[in-house]
């Protein structure tokens, strides 16, 4: 609600994926009237969004009918993406560059056109470059180190475009606008399968699948290192960061940097199961890469709340139940 009473309103583009749907029930739950867009609807939930648009947002018409009533708040969280399956692979790049950055013309322009006066926009911690993220133990992705700019796939370049195409647009039409640099956000809800899902999903489905005494496979030698961020508080800091006076670019994320093998580990422990890892050839992104929290406690004074291992808890017992609920009965 706003000062005066009235309820506040919003528009989610990317309202049917993983990190949107959460959002779209995040600002309900604050009051919100909330008009949410994607090419689907949310795969595992009904959608909390009191109005829903089915459409393409490289549609420029589509996206220009979308503004059918005023919003006090644009969150563009849509984009072509996926996990290291697709994103690293350079089979999607073209996809991958071409329908992200239309989406943001049209929304920019569309926004601009009617002075939405906030925005955010979801970025990626694959902006930054490769080479502060070669050592799996000591990788450096402090927001002022994105330039010189050396991304390791066309989609941190295209992230890192978007990004100036974001800024520049709040210098020449005074659009308050919010970037985020996302690293690794994960929890319930999220795709699991299917080659686009990321490796805390990947990981958790592959070891609910496996057998008691079987074996899950991880791409290359396990020893890179990430962060991950459970989803309610990604929701959070993306929430603060739009109500603050602070523009960006910042992370969010974790700063606790785990190998991959560990990750897996912790999946084991978590499934009780005695499961054998065996590590195969497949893309794998950069060596190392954690969320620098200094500048997001500094401006926001956000940290995560819940532990890493509480996560993975959380999201492993979602998956394992969607796994359990796709076996046939026999």
């Amino acid at each position: 609600m706003t000062d005066s009473g009235v309820m506040k309103a919003a528009l989610v583009c990317g309202a049917g994926g993983f990190i949107g749907s959460h959002l779209v029930k995040y600002l309900k739950a604050k009051n919100y009237f909330v008009k949410g867009v994607d090419l689907k609807y949310p795969e595992f939930s009904e959608s909390h969004a009191d109005d829903f648009i089915i459409g393409d947002l490289r549609d420029p018409k589509l996206v220009d009918s979308l503004f059918d009533r005023g919003f006090d708040e644009v969150y563009q969280l849509a984009a072509d993406m996926g996990g290291a399956g697709y994103l690293f692979t350079g089979d999607s790049d073209a996809d991958i560059m071409h329908n992200s950055v239309l989406i943001n013309l049209n929304v920019l322009k569309s926004c601009a056109d009617r002075s939405i006066k906030k925005m955010f926009y979801s970025s990626s911690a694959c902006v930054y470059p490769e080479y502060n993220q070669l050592d799996p133990g000591n990788p450096n992705c402090v927001e002022d180190t994105v330039y010189p700019a050396q991304p390791d796939s066309e989609y941190g370049w295209e992230k890192l475009f978007s990004e100036r195409l974001y800024f520049s647009f709040m210098r020449n039409y005074g659009t308050d606008v919010k970037v985020a640099r996302f690293h690794n956000i994960f929890g319930p809800e999220g795709t699991y399968d299917g080659g686009k899902e990321k490796v805390p999903a990947a990981l958790a489905r592959k070891v609910a699948q496996a057998d008691e005494f079987g074996e899950i496979e991880i791409w290359g030698d396990g020893e890179q290192t990430r962060s991950f961020l459970y989803i309610d508080d990604c929701i959070e800091a993306v929430y603060r960061l739009m109500q603050s006076d602070f523009n960006g670019p910042v992370n969010i994320g974790s700063d606790q940097l785990i190998s991959i093998n560990n990750l897996a580990k912790q999946y084991l422990e978590i499934s009780g199961k005695n499961l054998k890892v065996r590590h195969i050839e497949g893309p794998q992104g950069v060596r190392g890469r954690n969320s620098d929290n200094r500048l997001i406690f500094e401006k926001l004074n956000w940290k995560p709340k819940l532990s890493l291992r509480q996560g993975l808890e959380k999201t492993y017992c979602w998956i394992s139940e969607q796994v359990l609920q796709s076996i046939p009965n026999t």
